[in-house]
C-alpha cells in the first residue's frame, strides 16, 4: 500500500465535514465505530443498496448487523484496524428482509487516539449477480446434457432391440457408420467387420449399382424408396429401402433390409433367443463364471479383449488371470457379489495373453443355475472415454448444486473448491477400504497411493486406526 508522502501538510486544512465527504465518496458504505466495535455513525453513498433500516444501526454493535457466518470476519477486521501491515478486505453479508443478503467488501482503519475505527465498504451486488448467472447457466447446461443422454439412451435401446435390420450410412462415401444386431445377422457378419465398409461391397455388381441408384434418388427427392437386390455369394434376395436425414451438416442414409421371401412371414424370435443373440453380439465383453471365479462361458467381445482364438480356451480358467491387479480385483468383486448380489462400474484393467492391457469398467450380478451359484460380468473398454476428457465429467459432487449455490457469495471460491475436493478424497478412501474389507495394502494399490501416503490421509480424515494393516 502506498501512502501520502506528506499527509500532515497535504491534509492540514481537512476538517470534519470535508473528511466525511471524502469518506462518503470513497466508499459505498462507511461506518464510524468506537473502540468497542459499536456503530456511532453511518454513511451510505450508493442509493441502490437495499440496506433497509441502516439508520437504526447507530448504537448497536457492528457484529449484530451482519449474518452469523460474517461475525468472525468482523472481529478480525476490528483487530486488524490498528495494525501497520497492509490492510485486508473481507467479504461481509448484511441480512435483508426482502430476500438475498447484501454482500459488501469491508476494510478498516483506526483513526484518532481514542481507538475509533472507520469501516469502508464496497458493494458486491454486481459480482454476486454475476455469480448467480454463472450458476444458473451451469445448471441449465447440466439439464440439457442430461436430456441429451436420455435421448441417446432411448435411441440406442430402440436401435439395438429392433427386429428390423437397420444401417446408418454416410451420404458421401456410402460407408456403414452404425449397424444393429438384426442387420448383422441378416448380412452374416459381425458389426466390427461391417462398420467402416462401403455398403455396396456386400452385394453383387448389379446389386451394388442398383443400391447406388437408390441412394442417389433418395438424396435427390428426400423420400424413402425401395429396391430388391441380391446379397453376397448366396444370392439371397433382399428388399432394401432408404431415407435421408442430415446431421452435423452432412447427409446420412437410414437403410432398412428385409429378406424378400420372409416379409411378413417370419415369426418373432422368443425372448431367450433374442437375449442370447444380443449378449453374443454386444461390443462389451460378457463372462459367466462359477462361484470361485472360473470361466464357464464368454462372448466374442471378451475373447477379442484377451486376444485368444476361441472362447473354449477361456473355459475353466480363473477370471483373475485377465484382470489388472492380480489377487485384488477378483477377490473384491466376488466378496461384494456374495454380499450385495450386484456390482456397478468397478474400475480395473483387462490384460490380454500378450501382456498389454486396456482400461475397463465392470458391472456384475449374481444368479443361480439350478444348484450352483454363478456370476455374470460385463466388461466395457473405457480407454477412449478416459482419453477424450468429455465436457462434463459425469460423477455427482458430494454437495448438491443447491448447497453449493448457497455458499457462493458467503465463502471464497478457493474455500468451496477445497472443501469439495477434501470430501471427494475422503469418500474415495472410505469406498476403497469398504471394497477391500479394510485391507490397507490393497486399498492403497487400488487408489494408486503408497502405503505411507494412505496412512497420512487416514490420519488427516480420522478414518480409524492408521497405525498399520491390522494383520492384512
Amino acid at each position: 500500500m502506498s501512502a501520502f508522502d506528506s499527509p500532515t501538510f497535504s491534509l492540514a486544512g481537512l476538517d470534519g465535514e470535508a473528511a466525511a465527504s471524502v469518506i462518503a465518496v470513497a466508499a459505498d458504505v462507511a461506518l464510524m465505530l468506537d473502540g468497542e466495535g459499536v456503530i456511532r455513525d453511518v454513511s451510505v453513498g450508493n442509493k441502490q443498496l437495499a440496506l433497509d433500516g441502516y439508520r437504526k444501526w447507530v448504537g448497536r454493535s457492528w457484529a449484530e448487523t451482519v449474518t452469523v457466518e460474517s461475525r468472525p470476519k468482523v472481529a478480525a477486521l476490528l483487530k486488524e484496524a490498528g495494525a501497520a501491515a497492509a490492510r485486508k478486505w473481507r467479504h461481509i453479508n448484511h441480512p435483508s428482509p426482502h430476500g438475498a443478503d447484501v454482500p459488501l467488501l469491508y476494510s478498516t482503519i483506526q483513526v484518532g487516539k481514542e481507538g475509533s475505527v472507520v469501516a469502508l465498504g464496497r458493494d458486491l451486488s454486481a459480482v454476486a449477480a454475476l455469480q448467480q448467472r454463472l450458476v444458473d447457466a451451469q445448471q441449465s447446461m447440466e439439464r440439457d446434457y442430461l436430456r441429451l443422454r436420455h435421448m441417446e439412451t432411448r435411441y440406442r435401446h430402440l436401435f439395438e432391440s429392433a427386429l428390423e435390420a437397420v444401417l446408418v450410412v454416410d451420404g458421401a462415401s456410402q460407408k456403414v457408420l452404425e449397424v444393429n444386431p438384426a442387420a448383422c445377422q441378416l448380412i452374416g457378419d459381425t458389426s466390427k467387420r461391417i462398420v467402416g465398409r462401403a455398403l455396396p461391397e456386400f452385394f453383387d455388381a448389379a446389386g451394388g449399382r442398383a443400391l447406388l441408384t437408390l441412394l442417389g434418388g433418395v438424396r435427390a427427392v428426400g423420400r424413402a424408396q425401395q429396391v430388391t437386390i441380391s446379397l453376397g455369394a448366396e444370392q439371397r434376395e433382399l428388399s432394401v429401402s432408404a431415407s435421408s436425414f442430415r446431421q452435423e451438416g452432412g447427409a446420412l442414409f437410414l437403410v432398412r433390409l428385409h429378406a424378400a421371401r420372409e416379409l411378413g412371414a417370419a415369426p418373432a424370435p422368443n425372448a431367450q433367443t433374442l437375449l442370447a443373440r444380443a449378449i453374443e453380439r454386444v461390443p462389451d465383453g460378457f463372462v459367466v463364471t462359477d462361484a470361485e471365479g472360473r470361466v464357464l462361458a464368454a462372448n466374442s467381445a471378451f475373447v477379442e479383449m484377451t486376444q485368444l482364438a476361441a472362447s473354449e480356451q477361456l473355459v475353466g480358467q480363473s477370471l483373475e488371470r485377465w484382470l489388472g491387479r492380480s489377487g485384488v480385483d477378483l477377490s473384491v468383486l466376488l466378496a461384494n457379489l456374495r454380499q450385495h448380489g450386484a456390482v456397478r462400474l468397478f474400475a480395473t484393467t483387462v490384460s490380454n495373453q500378450y501382456g498389454s492391457s486396456i482400461e475397463a469398467e465392470i458391472s456384475a450380478a449374481a444368479f443361480s443355475d439350478g444348484e450352483r451359484s454363478c456370476f455374470g460380468f460385463t466388461l466395457r473398454d473405457v480407454g477412449r472415454r478416459l482419453g477424450e476428457t468429455p465436457p462434463r465429467q459425469r460423477r455427482e459432487l458430494p454437495r448438491s448444486v443447491a448447497q453449493l449455490t448457497e455458499l457462493v457469495g458467503r465463502m471464497p471460491l478457493k474455500d468451496i473448491v477445497g472443501e469439495t475436493t477434501d470430501l471427494i478424497e475422503q469418500l474415495c478412501i472410505e469406498a476403497a477400504l469398504e471394497l477391500t474389507r479394510n485391507n490397507r495394502a490393497s486399498a492403497s494399490e487400488m487408489l494408486g497411493l503408497s502405503r505411507q501416503s494412505l496412512y497420512v490421509k487416514l490420519r488427516r480424515y480420522n478414518l480409524g486406526d492408521s497405525g498399520g494393516d491390522g494383520g492384512k
